[in-house]
């Protein structure tokens, strides 16, 4: 049995690519807007451009977003990961959500890093891989995060779903910290985890009861939570004793609780 980590550095709440559903997601504004409301860590997600340039994106296409459908021209890839960060930095990623936002550009993850560097906010960054580079993108994520956090105390802390990432952004850096996401308890999660030294789990909400939260802090790994709107969740979650909730709900929820 592991021994539980007792200095775990981050705040409970954690505001969902940035603001939630106020601002479009994964963007500077939804940072500030996020900060605002007194929201002190961040989840985001990053992906690579062509020419390895990490950015923030949660879609592998560019169309939910983004303008890129106009702005790219008919015939070309709407694959966020098959341009180079030249062509998806001029992208709107903005208007998709409101007039208030138009012209707001995609961010690269050193764009979001330094944000949160400057302000000392934490950020969860998601490592979120176009399908097949998730080793190659788990190690540039990792690399670029050493880098810029190099004279920071608390680290951001990396997650995926795909293992395969997280083993490359150990590969890589095997001093920050790592947590795999889950949608759902697969055979083997927890010894997945712990070989690929994690810290933490990051599961939906819905899959949390005692015995899982349990089982989870034996094995001395934190035990977090996504997508949590709603406020008898959020208090299931802190009776049952876990360490983060993800939300979009950064109107509803305090984060000084």
């Amino acid at each position: 049995m592991q021994v539980l980590r007792e200095d775990w550095p981050y705040p409970r709440w954690v505001a969902h690519r940035g603001a939630g559903k106020l601002a479009p997601e994964n963007t500077l504004a939804a940072f500030r807007l996020g900060a605002q409301h007194g929201f002190r860590m961040f989840e985001c997600d990053v992906k690579l451009s062509a020419d390895g340039v990490p950015f923030l994106m949660h879609d592998s296409t560019l169309t939910r977003t983004t303008n890129a459908a106009s702005a790219l021209g008919s015939g070309q890839s709407m694959i966020g990961g098959d341009h180079a960060w030249s062509e998806l930095a001029r992208l709107d990623a903005g208007s998709w959500h409101s007039r208030g936002f138009a012209g707001e550009p995609l961010p690269s993850f050193e764009n979001i890093a330094r944000f949160c560097l400057q302000n000392g906010y934490f950020l969860n960054v998601e490592i979120k891989p176009t399908p097949g580079l998730e080793g190659p993108t788990g190690q540039a994520v990792a690399h670029q995060a050493a880098w810029l956090w190099k004279d920071a105390s608390t680290p951001p802390l990396l997650s995926s779903f795909q293992p395969e990432a997280l083993a490359g952004a150990r590969s890589a850096q095997p001093h920050l910290p790592r947590a795999l996401l889950l949608d759902s308890l697969w055979d083997g999660w927890l010894e997945v985890a712990t070989g690929l030294s994690c810290v933490a789990i990051v599961c939906n909400h819905a899959l949390w009861d005692v015995g899982v939260v349990s089982q989870t802090k034996r094995a001395g790994l934190r035990a977090l939570s996504y997508t949590v709107n709603d406020a008898w969740a959020a208090q299931r979650l802190i009776d049952l004793q876990t360490d983060g909730i993800i939300t979009d709900r950064v109107d509803l929820f305090s984060p000084l609780i």
